[in-house]
């Protein structure tokens, strides 16, 4: 699968975000290296801790089906579900990203369905914290 065909899929899923307190409504496009595709939206909650990000969703709904293996990821998101800008993923969900994903993991984010920017996880999280950090 192509990133424009992924940033798609990721503008597809912004649809489905339940953001009725913030209002910035993000969608992710999850590509496992199985070639499967996970999306997932933003979900809101009136305690905001509960809330879930896009790109989290999307990675727990491919986990809990038994993905392990992760190639990139396509991000969007806006207030009222306008895009006018790259949108990037916060720092917890690019935590979760260091978690199941190689440095070689790309992020795309875009402004538009034919306009994106292409990034390796270690340049979004420089010197993050995982596995290899801990000895087992």
């Amino acid at each position: 699968m192509n990133n424009k065909e992924l940033v798609k899929l990721a503008f597809s899923a912004m649809q489905m975000a339940y953001a009725p307190y913030s209002s910035y409504k993000v969608g992710a496009a999850l590509l496992t290296k199985s070639g499967k595709v996970y999306s997932g939206c933003n979900i809101e909650s009136a305690s905001y801790s509960p809330t879930n990000c896009a790109e989290r969703t999307a990675f727990f709904k491919a986990i809990s089906e038994g993905e392990r293996e992760f190639s990139k990821i396509a991000v969007v998101g806006g207030k009222n579900g306008v895009v006018t800008s790259f949108f990037m993923p916060c720092g917890v969900c690019r935590q979760v990203m260091a978690e199941f994903c190689d440095d070689d993991f790309e992020i795309i984010v875009a402004d538009s369905p034919d306009s994106f920017k292409e990034f390796k996880l270690p340049e979004l999280l420089p010197f993050g914290f995982s596995k290899s950090n801990i000895e087992i």
